[in-house]
Parts: C-alpha cells; sequence; structure tokens
C-alpha cells in the first residue's frame, strides 16, 4: 500500500484489491491483455475473457474518471492510478483498454456534443464498440496536416473520398474517427473531424502484412461514403484543433505505459547463466539490465511526479512529449537486451526448434521499433518540447 495514501484513499485500495480477488478469473493470471484488445475474434471465442470484461465494465472502472453517466465510475486521478497499480499487483489487465479509450473518448468529453456523447461513450466503456483512427495517408504522414481525403458538404451529408494507411484494427473495427479535408485553400484551417461507421457503403480496410509477423495495421479506401451530418465533431474546418487534444491524450495514454514486465534477471538466469555467487554470468549484460531497469524505475517516478503536478481535473500536458520519447527509448532497450539474452535462440521465427515464447520476443523485438514512431515520431516529440515546454524559436 503506498505510502502516501490518505485514510480515504487506503480504503479504497483495499475496497478494489478484495473486488479483484472476487471477481477477476484465475485463468487469466499473467494474461497480456492486449490479445484480446487487438483480435476482436480472439476476444469473442474466450467466454472467460468476456466474463471478466462484464464484471469490469459494470464498475466502470475500465474509464473510472469519466462520468457515471456515459459507463464510467465519476473517480478522481489518484483512484484511477490505484486501480491500475491493484491491476498490476494482481497479475490482472484493463479488459477495456482501447483507442475508444485511449484517444477518442477523451476527445467526444471535450468537444463532442451531448448526442454524440450519448450514442458513442457507453459502448467505449464497455469494450463492445471498437474503433479506428484515420489520420496517416500515403503522401500525409509526419506532416499530417497535408492530408488530402476529400470531404464534400452535400447539403444533407458528407460525402468522403480518400484513402488512409497505417490504421491499427480497421480490418476489425466497427468505427473510425477519421480526419478530412473539407477545403483546400487552406492547410490546417482546412481539416475537419468526422466519425464514420465502418460498416457504411464504399469503406474497404486491408490488412498489411509487417516484419513482425502481425497484420494490425491497414489501409483503409473510401469511396463516396456517405456520412450523417450529425457525425461532424466541432465546428467545419476545426478539426486540426480537436485532432491536436486527440494527440495529446494518444500520447499521454502512451507515456502513462508502466513497465510492468517484471525482471529479466529470471530469463537471463536461464539462458546467460549464473557464476558461482548466482549472479547472472556476463558482467556486461548485466550492467546494462540494471541500467534499464534503474531508468524504468525513474520513469515510473517521473510520471508520478507529473500525474501529482497536473491535479485533478486536468488534461495532459506539453510533458506528455518528454515522457513518451523517455518510453520508447527505455521499452526499445528492453526488447534489444531481451533478444541478446536469448542469444542463438533469439532468432526464432516459425521453426519448431523455438519455443513459442522465444518466436514471441523475437516479433516483440521488430515491433518495438515502431514505439518511436507511432504516436507521433520521436522528431515531432522533441520539436514540441522544443517549441512548447522550452519555448525554443524556430530553426
Amino acid at each position: 500500500m503506498a505510502d502516501h495514501d490518505s485514510t480515504a484513499l487506503q480504503d479504497f485500495r483495499q475496497e478494489v484489491r478484495s473486488w479483484l480477488a472476487e471477481n477477476f478469473p484465475a485463468e487469466l493470471k499473467g494474461v497480456d491483455g492486449t490479445i484480446y484488445q487487438s483480435n476482436v475474434h480472439t476476444a469473442a471465442a474466450d467466454p472467460t475473457y468476456q466474463l471478466w470484461r462484464e464484471r469490469f465494465a459494470s464498475v466502470g472502472w475500465g474509464v473510472p474518471t469519466w462520468p457515471v453517466r456515459y459507463g464510467g465510475a465519476g473517480l478522481g486521478t489518484e483512484e484511477a492510478v490505484i486501480i491500475g497499480e491493484e491491476l498490476a499487483r494482481a497479475g490482472a489487465f484493463n479488459p477495456i483498454r482501447s483507442f475508444g479509450v485511449m484517444m477518442l473518448g477523451p476527445t467526444l468529453l471535450e468537444y463532442g456534443t451531448e448526442e454524440q456523447k450519448q450514442t458513442h461513450l457507453p459502448y467505449i466503456a464497455d469494450h463492445t464498440r471498437r474503433w479506428c483512427q484515420g489520420f496517416s495517408e500515403p503522401g500525409a504522414g509526419s506532416d499530417l496536416a497535408s492530408l488530402q481525403t476529400k470531404c464534400t458538404d452535400m447539403g444533407d451529408h458528407w460525402l468522403v473520398s480518400g484513402q488512409k494507411i497505417w490504421t491499427s484494427g480497421a480490418d476489425q473495427a466497427d468505427w473510425c474517427f477519421c480526419l478530412v479535408r473539407t477545403d483546400t485553400s487552406r492547410k490546417q484551417g482546412g481539416i475537419s473531424f468526422l466519425l464514420i461507421d465502418m460498416k457504411s457503403p464504399g469503406v474497404e480496410a486491408r490488412p498489411i502484412v509487417l516484419i513482425s509477423g502481425v497484420t494490425h495495421f491497414c489501409e483503409v479506401f473510401f469511396t463516396d461514403v456517405k456520412v450523417p451530418k450529425e457525425n461532424l465533431v466541432g465546428e467545419v474546418n476545426g478539426g486540426w484543433t480537436v485532432a491536436k487534444r486527440l494527440l495529446q491524450f494518444e500520447r499521454d495514454s502512451l507515456s502513462g505505459v508502466r513497465s510492468g514486465l517484471g525482471s529479466l534477471a529470471p530469463l537471463a538466469h536461464q539462458y546467460v547463466g549464473t557464476d558461482a555467487e548466482g549472479r547472472i554470468a556476463d558482467s556486461d549484460l548485466r550492467g546494462r539490465m540494471i541500467h534499464n531497469a534503474m531508468r524504468a524505475s525513474a520513469y515510473a517516478a517521473t510520471l508520478e511526479r507529473f500525474r501529482d503536478e497536473a491535479g485533478e481535473g486536468r488534461g495532459p500536458s506539453n510533458g506528455v512529449s518528454v515522457l513518451k520519447n523517455l518510453w520508447s527509448g527505455i521499452a526499445q532497450e528492453r526488447a534489444e537486451l531481451e533478444v541478446e539474452i536469448l542469444g542463438s535462440q533469439g532468432l526464432g521465427w516459425g521453426d519448431d526448434s523455438y519455443a513459442d515464447e522465444e518466436r514471441a520476443i523475437t516479433r516483440h523485438w521488430l515491433h518495438s521499433k515502431a514505439y518511436s514512431i507511432y504516436g507521433g515520431s520521436y522528431e515531432v516529440q522533441n520539436n514540441i518540447t522544443a517549441k512548447r515546454s522550452l519555448g525554443l524559436p524556430d530553426a
């Protein structure tokens, strides 16, 4: 129990701990929850996961700070942190975590109409509606504001045509929050923010097979897709402001990822071996593992400080760009260490001579290369920090 918890927070922590002991299915202990969050078919086929999702949604803890009327628990930031800490302690995972929770939901709470909130937030809160992010295009990646997906005002509806790329989970998503161009005479000032039903005629998602072997990225084609007028979030041509806020929430969610993956020592003991004193045999590797663990611990402490300074009811600050880059570096370094620890067994792909865990580590190492790209590249985050946090002039 955290030393700084007040009596009320201590009581709440005990409540969460007791509830998890009674409600979290033992079969899911230690399971990586992303296998359900990233694959609708895996989630649908597992009744134990569905039971856990329903139980967690019933108390609103998947989105603990959201208002109760939208499926949340109406709690404060400190209570939300406690829920996360107790989940980790129990070897459990948040079955509600999704793009809807991390990005769209907080954005709708600020910019959405009451009708939009009522229509979408409860289904995000219980994870029965999946969302994807239609931002990047083949010619608009880091320079996102140059996007060209065309949106025409047809009087009683919008008509959307264009292409998006690197759209995670688009082939399994129910809805897409999408940036479109409603004015070609202005760059940032000609962009609008739409909610698009992925079952609409004219929407096609094509999965992209990645080097890591997964296919969560897709390219998405919109061909004369009709979108109801009420699906516009914010003002016409005001989508860039909404998008920037959403990206802040995304980076905040990425920077808030804890290192709670445990020590690498057991893996190193198994594959590298130990010396006469029971230490990891390779002293250089041992030192770099300690360095990574220290960075992760310092990051966690910095994250707590940022949360304490933010105070109740305030959204993410420009500091999330610093945190996002720090986390990316720590996580990539850890992935490199895991592969190094495995030695020749870190080359596993599909051969039966490699264990499932070994192949998973190799694929995760390849996937980790994207950590410093998605959610805003490393260089973009440094620019944000330089300009908005440090006040440095443009070069």
